[in-house]
């Protein structure tokens, strides 16, 4: 992987683990991934004017990631209710490289080596500390962050297929975002019967943020899978999982027990036997 897709990888996975904390630390969990998402959609639709529509042969895709990711967001709100962020947060990452390594073997035709197999093995490994002992999180929160990881690793391949048909890679993801941040606001009104509040205040602000990192975050991801694989780009990026454990411990004031950060080292290690 080239240097500079190695950092913004990494760059991206801060990002992620970042945005990831402002949502655990909000007071309404739904109403903040609801304004992030909004938040998203209005940035990209600000740029559709400038970049070109993807080729016809990445709508299937943009379409199906944005349901993917709706599905994610959702579950990640589910997790996040009980557990801690350095609880869910590399369970749901971790299960992703897993998944996207099995889904890019099977639909792209990449190889899963002995290494890969290694990684797998060291992320079941870590993910079965996390979900073991008197520090685990709760059943159902652990169950969420599992169905987050499917979720992740569908919208993952979906999109490494889909960008390498559309064109250009900033077009797949501006349009793949403004897609996905519709649904959101609307599922909100649906289940709370009225349209997600904004006022000018600190949680507003950490909201409308936390949309513009996330869209930064993922649109590097998807633009490295244009000429890397998905395993490695998923991979790579799951070294947010130590991240996500450092923020949560200074700024959530979440307890780090040697559990917990051992776990977070198998996955880590384990992602990154998957980048290869």
């Amino acid at each position: 992987m080239p240097p500079l897709v190695l950092s913004l990888v990494l760059a991206s996975a801060l990002l992620h683990a970042s945005w990831n904390a402002m949502l655990r630390s909000g007071a309404d969990r739904l109403w903040s991934i609801s304004v992030m998402c909004a938040m998203s959609g209005v940035a990209s639709a600000a740029i559709l004017p400038f970049v070109p529509l993807p080729a016809p042969a990445a709508w299937p895709f943009i379409v199906l990631s944005a349901a993917l990711q709706v599905g994610y967001c959702l579950f990640l709100v589910r997790a996040y209710r009980d557990g801690l962020l350095a609880q869910v947060y590399p369970i749901a990452r971790g299960t992703a490289p897993m998944l996207v390594a099995l889904g890019a073997a099977l639909f792209a035709g990449e190889h899963l080596g002995a290494r890969a197999i290694i990684g797998l093995a060291l992320v079941c490994g870590g993910i079965m500390g996390l979900s073991l002992g008197r520090d685990r999180a709760d059943l159902r929160s652990v169950l969420a962050a599992l169905i987050c990881g499917a979720f992740i690793a569908g919208y993952m391949v979906s999109d490494g297929l889909g960008v390498r048909r559309a064109g250009d890679a900033l077009s797949y993801v501006v349009w793949m975002s403004m897609v996905q941040g519709v649904p959101m606001p609307l599922i909100y009104l649906a289940i709370r019967r009225r349209w997600p509040p904004v006022a000018w205040d600190r949680e507003t602000a950490k909201a409308l943020g936390g949309g513009l990192i996330s869209l930064l975050a993922y649109g590097v991801v998807v633009w490295a899978m244009v000429g890397a694989d998905m395993a490695r780009v998923s991979g790579l990026r799951e070294t947010s999982i130590l991240f996500a454990g450092v923020i949560g411990a200074l700024f959530l004031k979440e307890p780090f027990t040697l559990r917990r950060g051992l776990s977070a080292v198998l996955i880590t290690a384990g992602a990154l036997c998957l980048a290869g």
